[in-house]
């Protein structure tokens, strides 16, 4: 399908606004037919500037897709998810692409066992399970997505399954054999459930964060060493701290960064940070009004040290917004969504910045009444 543009400029003018008008160009529209529907995450680029993505429901069996978004507008299913052996519903965050263009991802549910895969999608839109979960123990519906090393391994977390059925992180190898990282507890010692994808650093260390278990069920941010002992390296305590970290992290000079989908001092959730010793610092309480609120995506950083991000509520119309925090802790909201031709509620979203700073995400709803009436989610460009 074809693009269609909605240029949308709003001229933000509450405390937390920018100082100057914000351009959001909605670069695709989804019908929630045969193209896709619901866009829950972020977007992968390659070199020539086209975006692929995954939409949780659309194409031709309502099991959701992996698309392509060319840079003149136009939009190819490389793959319809069928709902069955294949997988169904991918929830999980951005895909990853290899150096040959393979798309891989997760799928929430499906596979051999109904309890969620590991997929590849190749260039020419064939789809190949490397890796159907089971449960017990080696996990069950992973909401988080991959990453991959320079050897082409994977790894990536499950929700729930693991020896206790509080989740697991694991590896996929280049064999399409999985391992088991670790299996969490839910104790107060450990976290449990994850939604995140993993970041892993030179040295092969994995972080990550639990959405709860913990010393007080609100949550954790965790480390796995690269020979396999995993360390809670921050309880969340709700309030003033933050609860229930939702996405994944990000690692600059020897700090991690994320979000917690509720908590801190208002309740509707923060951007933290944490040091190797396990000290976390609050940079920002969102109040859930004209700043924003539950920012179930992560965050990413430019040059200059400045944070980016989403809220799925609040803002000027309360469907959302797209807001950067300086190093100094100043929240500066880019865009308010309207839920119109813009589109409203980014979900599990991380951001792509491009070198001119121009900003790309997707919106779960807005922009049309398919999708139960909701709209069935945009692809959009924020210019600064």
């Amino acid at each position: 399908m074809k693009l269609k543009f909605v240029t949308v400029t709003l001229m933000l003018i509450a405390a937390v606004a920018s100082a100057h008008a914000q351009t959001l160009t909605t670069l695709y529209t989804f019908n929630g037919l045969s193209d896709g529907g619901s866009p829950l995450v972020g977007l992968v680029p390659d070199s020539a500037r086209n975006f692929y993505g995954t939409t949780f429901q659309g194409g031709t069996a309502n099991d959701g897709t992996v698309f392509k978004l060319g840079k003149n507008g136009t939009e190819t299913v490389l793959y319809s998810f069928k709902g069955g052996a294949d997988g169904f519903h991918p929830y999980a965050g951005a895909l990853v692409r290899d150096k040959a263009g393979n798309l891989y991802g997760t799928t929430e549910q499906g596979g051999s066992s109904n309890e969620g895969t590991v997929f590849k999608v190749d260039m020419s839109g064939t789809e190949s399970i490397l890796y159907n979960f089971t449960g017990t123990p080696d996990g069950a519906i992973p909401y988080g997505g991959l990453v991959r090393d320079l050897a082409g391994n994977l790894y990536g977390t499950t929700y729930f399954g693991g020896t206790s059925n509080n989740g697991s992180a694991f590896k996929i190898d280049t064999n399409n054999n999985e391992s088991i990282l670790h299996s969490f507890a839910g104790s107060p010692s450990d976290g449990a459930y994850s939604y995140a994808t993993l970041l892993r650093d030179a040295l092969g260390n994995l972080y990550g964060t639990n959405y709860q278990g913990g010393a007080t069920g609100n949550g954790t941010v965790f480390k796995i060493s690269s020979t396999g002992k995993e360390s809670v390296l921050y309880n969340f305590k709700g309030t003033p701290d933050g609860q229930l970290p939702y996405a994944g992290l990000v690692r600059r000079k020897g700090f991690l960064y994320g979000t917690t989908v509720q908590g801190g001092k208002r309740g509707l959730g923060t951007v933290f940070k944490v040091d190797t010793k396990g000290n976390e610092t609050i940079l920002y309480n969102f109040t859930g009004g004209a700043d924003g609120g539950l920012p179930l995506g992560g965050v990413i950083f430019d040059t200059a040290g400045n944070l980016y991000g989403t809220t799925y509520i609040g803002g000027a119309f309360g469907v959302g917004t797209v807001y950067r925090l300086d190093p100094t802790g100043k929240e500066m909201v880019l865009y308010n969504f309207t839920g119109g031709g813009d589109g409203k509620n980014p979900y599990f979203v991380v951001l792509v910045r491009d070198q001119a700073g121009n900003l790309y995400g997707t919106t779960s709803a807005g922009a049309g009444t398919g999708c139960g009436g909701t709209g069935c989610g945009t692809v959009f460009k924020l210019t600064p």
